[in-house]
């Protein structure tokens, strides 16, 4: 299984992030052919090799075309500089050019992920709601490039997971629409909440907005270097000379050594034994849905011989306060236990496989002995009301495979 690693040791920013797919062997001529499909006009994508302490990357840049024809560059330098025009536009118009694109159905819901952290972000800061966002600075077209690019680039590399190294933020002040704004910009500390960061002693805005943005909505937190063998680098330029560090983002694409992967989780378990039992199906829903890995109860006897029910949560770091959030306001629990694990999963992916009821979508496990072929229990449902067969004549259908 792909994976994606993004080194974010001089921060990240939409177009550095661009350049290291580039760099990393997504073709220019590709990216704009999927680029198209957002049927925008009035732009050029290009690139050029650059150096910086020595070490080759690729600049990225957008070049806005003006209607008298010519051109100019916008670059990510931070989140001022990069856009001293306005080319606003709300939340709720650059989810509808998302959606009546012809992009697929992957490259559609992750950009749709990161403008909504991004826009969430705006949102609190400006104390307005999200469909009232105005974007300047993301909701220009470069931008906007940017964000559907990366995951046009995950795609096209078949990433199934992203993990990143800690995100260094810089110091000082910059010039916005808004005036002097700290460093980092509220939206990037905002979106970074919860996550683990640096403070670097760097007058610079190391990490940009729409950065931070890639990096909440698709990274499942810190890499664990020693497993994963890496078989794509690339480096995204920034715009800056930095004499402290290389301005560059390195992106590292590979698979994982073993035939497992781990990730850092938390189970959350509450005792209670004074809720009405009809509200715990509700209460799992809620949990499930906002991102749990599992919930599920089990019955215990209580101090003074009371009957009650242990809850337990299973989730990923960045999902704790949100779970935390849910538990406390859904049930008539006083506190909660956090116990931190570490997740440990054999690999798996999904294919379409032939049978006799046709192509089915399975579930693939990676075992030292080989693959394995698991059936997907709404699939086989949907099949076996369709084809008027046993669920389980489809089940075995599939597990004949494995022989």
């Amino acid at each position: 299984m792909k994976i994606a690693i993004l080194d974010t040791f001089s921060g990240i920013s939409g177009d550095m992030v661009i350049g290291a797919l580039i760099s990393a062997g997504l073709p220019l001529e590709y990216l704009d052919s999927e680029l198209k499909k957002l049927k925008l006009d009035g732009y050029k994508l290009s690139h050029s090799i650059v150096q910086k302490q020595s070490i080759t990357a690729v600049k990225f840049d957008v070049q806005l075309i003006e209607e008298s024809g010519h051109s100019h560059k916008h670059e990510e330098k931070n989140h001022s500089e990069s856009h001293h025009h306005v080319h606003g536009r709300t939340y709720k118009e650059i989810v509808r050019i998302i959606d009546e694109s012809e992009l697929s159905q992957y490259v559609k819901e992750v950009s749709k992920k990161i403008f909504e952290i991004i826009g969430e972000a705006e949102a609190k800061i400006h104390n307005v709601k999200l469909e009232q966002v105005h974007f300047h600075e993301i909701g220009a077209i470069d931008s906007i490039i940017d964000i559907v690019g990366c995951a046009i680039g995950l795609e096209y590399f078949n990433v199934k997971e992203i993990f990143s190294s800690v995100i260094p933020l810089g110091r000082g002040f910059v010039e916005t629409q808004h005036g002097k704004m700290p460093v980092p910009a509220p939206a990037t500390i905002e979106i970074l909440k919860d996550y683990p960061v640096t403070f670097l002693d760097i007058p610079f805005e190391l990490t940009t907005p729409t950065g931070a943005g890639i990096v909440k909505a698709l990274s499942k937190g810190l890499i664990d270097y020693q497993r994963v063998k890496v078989s794509n680098i690339g480096y995204g330029a920034g715009s800056k000379n930095i004499p402290e560090i290389p301005n560059l983002f390195r992106l590292m694409i590979g698979e994982y050594v073993e035939g497992f992967s781990i990730d850092e989780s938390y189970i959350i378990e509450t005792n209670i034994d004074d809720m009405n039992p009809e509200f715990y199906p509700y209460v799992i829903e809620r949990l499930l849905n906002a991102g749990a890995h599992d919930a599920y109860l089990v019955p215990i006897i209580m101090k003074k011989g009371r009957p009650g029910i242990i809850l337990s949560t299973l989730c990923e770091a960045n999902l704790l306060e949100e779970i935390l959030k849910i538990i406390y306001r859904e049930t008539t629990t006083l506190g909660v236990r956090i116990l931190k694990i570490d997740r440990r999963k054999l690999i798996r992916d999904s294919e379409i496989v032939k049978t006799k009821f046709g192509d089915v979508k399975v579930k693939v496990i990676l075992t030292e002995s080989g693959k394995k072929y698991v059936p997907e229990f709404e699939e086989c449902k949907k099949i076996a009301i369709g084809k008027n067969v046993p669920i389980s004549e489809v089940y075995n259908e599939i597990i004949k495979l494995n022989s």
